[in-house]
């Protein structure tokens, strides 16, 4: 098979696809499956996605990628702003001849997705959202001064784990600046406007509890609003609430998330 640009699909492909200033290192496992794009957390990496993948199986084409100084590969930027990794998503799939394609998005990734779908329904077949993207007041200035501080000290640890992949190649202030603009980008009124304008099938899979970096029900408080994103959108549904939390659930209910990719495959009415 061979795409609209020639790019020929039928074998898996790892490579640098370059975009703006950098270059992000992509997979495209190939064949004439549904294409699938999985989005990332926020300073995770494309392998946090391999269980997913084995259970969707090789009939499905499967797209990763790590962004912008994140993982072992992709190079570093100007440009650690959410727009940028909007973008990327463009980039990528033009850069594999993937016209249309099922985003799934972890976390950061989710809020991406969210964004990437509504800007973009010629080219979403769907989406899934796996315990991020949900509308929230979360952000001021104690928020703010708080994210920065933890930063700091996740920073101190560059040394030991930039190397493994595990932390961006990017400064406290930096990882800090992405999370605080992401808090104000997820606000009810502006994340709930682009929720409340995804025109096709979508779907969320939600965690349970706490993980790294939230206090008290903080995180169950969030996930408490989605009902009314429910209501008004009859494209957006609850697919599962799992047990797992935040930080585990790819690891240990990858099932329900790949369940998730199999309803909104199923529910596209134009087809591959």
């Amino acid at each position: 098979m061979t795409g609209d640009n020639g790019i020929r699909t039928e074998t898996p492909w790892t490579g640098m696809v370059p975009v703006d200033d950098t270059a992000l290192a992509v997979t495209d496992t190939g064949g004439t499956g549904t294409p699938v794009v999985y989005l990332n957390g926020q300073f995770a990496t494309q392998g946090y996605w391999r269980r997913t993948i084995a259970e969707l199986g090789p009939q499905w084409r499967h797209i990763t990628y790590d962004e912008r100084a994140r993982g072992r590969r992709s190079e570093t930027s100007s440009d650690y702003s959410f727009e940028a990794a909007v973008r990327d998503v463009t980039a990528v799939l033009d850069a594999r001849g993937v016209e249309r394609a099922l985003v799934v998005g972890w976390s950061y990734g989710a809020y991406v997705a969210s964004h990437w779908t509504a800007r973009n329904p010629e080219r979403a077949i769907g989406a899934v959202m796996v315990d991020g993207a949900q509308p929230y007041d979360w952000m001021d200035e104690a928020m703010a001064q708080r994210i920065r501080v933890m930063f700091r000290r996740v920073a101190l640890l560059g040394p030991l784990l930039r190397p493994t992949g595990l932390l961006p190649r990017m400064n406290a202030e930096q990882m800090a600046q992405s999370n605080i603009e992401l808090g104000l980008l997820g606000g009810e009124k502006e994340l709930g406007a682009v929720l409340d304008s995804i025109t096709v099938p979508t779907r969320y899979v939600l965690a349970s509890g706490t993980s790294f970096g939230s206090k008290g029900d903080e995180q169950e408080v969030i996930r408490a609003g989605m009902d009314a994103v429910y209501e008004r959108n009859e494209n957006i549904r609850l697919f599962a609430k799992v047990p797992s939390n935040h930080g585990a659930i790819l690891r240990k209910d990858f099932r329900a998330v790949a369940g998730a990719v199999r309803e909104v495959a199923a529910l596209d009415g134009r087809g591959r």
